[in-house]
Formats: C-alpha cells, sequence, structure tokens
C-alpha cells in the first residue's frame, strides 16, 4: 500500500477553475474521505490521484514517486465507480478474474486469487452467476472484488454505495470499512454525504468551489471547524449560528451577546468587529436561570430526543435535549450554552477565530 501526497493542486477547465491550490497527505493505511457538495471538486480530485485527468499544475506523489502526469495504467491504482462498471456479458468471477486475465496471469494463480477474494467478500457461492440478475449489494461486492484481485497501492472510490437505498447503504458502508481494516489499504473515498464520512474515514478533507477548506480527523472536523461553511455542512442539525459585534482579548472566556453574558474558549486571538457565535445544537440548554431568553417556535420528536427550534435576538437556534424535558410552542424560556464547546467566526471570512488552529487543518488556495 502506499502514502499519497497532494500538493498545490490545480484543475482548470478552460475559464473555470474546478480545484485550486489543493494541499494535503494520506498516510499509509489510511481511509480518506473526500467530502464537499455537488461541484466543490473531490471528484475531479480523485480523478487526478487516478490519473483519469491531468493536473493543469501542481504534484501527486504515490508511494514516494511523482505520478502527476503519467497515465492511470502506469500508477498501480484501482478505481470503484457508483454505477459499479461491471461487463455485463460475463458472469462474477469473469468479471472479478478480468484485470490478472489481461495481464497474461497464470490460469491457476488467477482461479486461486479469485476464490480469496470471493471468500474475503462473501460472494463464492454466485461465482459462477451472471451479473446482470444480482441485487445492487452484490454487484457492489462484485466491482469491490475486480479492484482487490489486483492488490493495488491504493483503492480510489467515487460515490461507491450512492446506488444503493439508504438502509442497505449503511450495511455497505459498514462492511466496507471492515474489509478495509482487513486489508490494510490506503483508500481514497468520495462522497458528497457527511453522515457517511464521519461513519467510515480515518481523516476528512472538506471541500467547497475547488477549495480545500479544512482536513482532518472527524472529531477534529465537528469539533474544531475551522469555517463556517465546514460548521454548516458537519452535522445534523448543523451548528447553531448567532450573527453579534463585540472585541475579543487574547484569553477572554466571555462575550456579549445583547447584553448577556456568554462563555467561549480561551484560546483565541485578539479580534474586533463582526463575529459569529457559533454552537451545536447537543450543547444547547434550555434553563429558567438563564438570562438569555428565547421563544420556542417549534419541536420535531426524534424518539430519545427531539429538535426544538427557538428565536432569539441574534438569530434562530435549535437544541436537541432530551424528549422527557418540556418544550411548549410559544413558551419562552433561557439559553445556556457550553462555552468550551462554543466556535467564534469572522462573519466577513468565515473563518474560526482561534490561535491554536493545528498546522495543516485549514487550506486555502
Amino acid at each position: 500500500m502506499a502514502e499519497i501526497v497532494i500538493r498545490n493542486l490545480r484543475k482548470d477547465f478552460g475559464d473555470f477553475t474546478a480545484v485550486q491550490s489543493s494541499s494535503f497527505r494520506i498516510d499509509d493505511g489510511e481511509f480518506f474521505m473526500l467530502l464537499g457538495p455537488s461541484g466543490c471538486g473531490k471528484t475531479t480530485t480523485l480523478r487526478m490521484i487516478a490519473g483519469l485527468e491531468l493536473p493543469t499544475s501542481g504534484e501527486i506523489f504515490i508511494d514516494g514517486e511523482e505520478v502527476g502526469q503519467k497515465r492511470a495504467s502506469q500508477r498501480d491504482i484501482a478505481f470503484v465507480f457508483q454505477m459499479f462498471a461491471l461487463y455485463p456479458h460475463m458472469n462474477v468471477r469473469r468479471n472479478i478474474s478480468y484485470p490478472l486475465v489481461s495481464q497474461g496471469m497464470d490460469r491457476a494463480e488467477v482461479r486461486a486469487k479469485v476464490t480469496e477474494v470471493a471468500r474475503i467478500l462473501g460472494i463464492e457461492k454466485i461465482l459462477d452467476r451472471p451479473v446482470g440478475g444480482l441485487s445492487g449489494g452484490d454487484r457492489q461486492r462484485v466491482a469491490l472484488g475486480r479492484a482487490i484481485v489486483r492488490n493495488p497501492k491504493c483503492f480510489l472510490m467515487d460515490e461507491p454505495l450512492g446506488a444503493l437505498d439508504a438502509e442497505f447503504r449503511e450495511h455497505m458502508a459498514e462492511e466496507l470499512r471492515a474489509l478495509h481494516d482487513r486489508m490494510g489499504a490506503t483508500t481514497v473515498y468520495v462522497t458528497h454525504d457527511q453522515l457517511e464520512a464521519m461513519q467510515m474515514g480515518d481523516k476528512i478533507v472538506v471541500m467547497n468551489h475547488g477549495v480545500v477548506e479544512q482536513f482532518g480527523t472527524p472529531q477534529d472536523v465537528y469539533d474544531k471547524p475551522a469555517t463556517m461553511f465546514v460548521a454548516n455542512f458537519i452535522g445534523s442539525p448543523s451548528m447553531n449560528f448567532l450573527k453579534f459585534h463585540g472585541s475579543l482579548e487574547p484569553g477572554a472566556t466571555t462575550v456579549q451577546l445583547h447584553h448577556q453574558t456568554l462563555g467561549i474558549p480561551a484560546s483565541h486571538e485578539a479580534f474586533d468587529g463582526d463575529m459569529v457565535y457559533g454552537v451545536r445544537p447537543e450543547h444547547v440548554r434550555l434553563s429558567d436561570d438563564s438570562a438569555y431568553r428565547a421563544e420556542i417556535v417549534a419541536t420535531e420528536y426524534l424518539g430519545t430526543t427531539q429538535i426544538v427550534t427557538l428565536k432569539t435576538f441574534n438569530g434562530e437556534v435549535k437544541a436537541r435535549i432530551s424528549s422527557a424535558l418540556p418544550a411548549r410552542v410559544g413558551a419562552t424560556v433561557g439559553l445556556n450554552f457550553e462555552g468550551a464547546k462554543v466556535t467564534l467566526f469572522d462573519r466577513q471570512t468565515g473563518r474560526a477565530i482561534r490561535s491554536n488552529l493545528n498546522e495543516g487543518m485549514l487550506s486555502h488556495g
């Protein structure tokens, strides 16, 4: 398997820039997620790593070798597509074995490798069946088998579970992560689904308009969003944003919102101007003792929890609280926020205001 290093990667299509000066590293054996909305540049980045698109500028290293201008066939990678791309006139065995047969591998060795891959994927009983009659999940396993059988340096996957229904997609995500752990493969996986990225990834790159907004572990990206875009894109419901104007001194632990004192983490830089107080719904508490008041405008029952929507002077707030707690539409309540979990943002740039951003977590072109 291999480490993949991306340095200042850029891709232009005429006057349109799809990827802007992206830089990040994928460690050997890592399950790495490229996450973002449609059109953000994640698939273009994956295709450049694969050699299906050549970069306008920048460097791509796979296992220490610069491969940016090499053809896909020279990179020793395996690509798994959303639509499976199986050969419909071949059965399962021939689909899986095709990469080995095309390389001229000995028949006995091909059979042994296909048998081993089928065992890993649990598809031994369908090896001689035509692919046309298979379920979506089985066809996905066949597509994975065809990639795995070559034992490449890395696996590149472009929304491979996107064509499956929601329930089976979650099951296959668990299977795919377990398969990755057994093989110790370097895997780069494109998705627009933030829940999928958080569930499966060791590291996540969040992209927007061709720019890497942030990369880090799922917990880092969730707990310490580098930009308002990341804070809004990750999480369901997304982070609450309360707008205000004020001044910060380094090390301050409170800010003033609508004449109320609210807690913040102490680690931030000095700032004066328009800010945003960002807090996750699970870090909002309803309290009669708080002077920061809000009106309940909606509730959403989710079983053990409920989402309560509240109107404040600084903007709308959603709170995730226990369903056992009373929350009546029209009632006025106090709000408390877990200050240590709050993120402050510069309203003009959208960037987090803090002095301890981990090196490499934020990258703008």
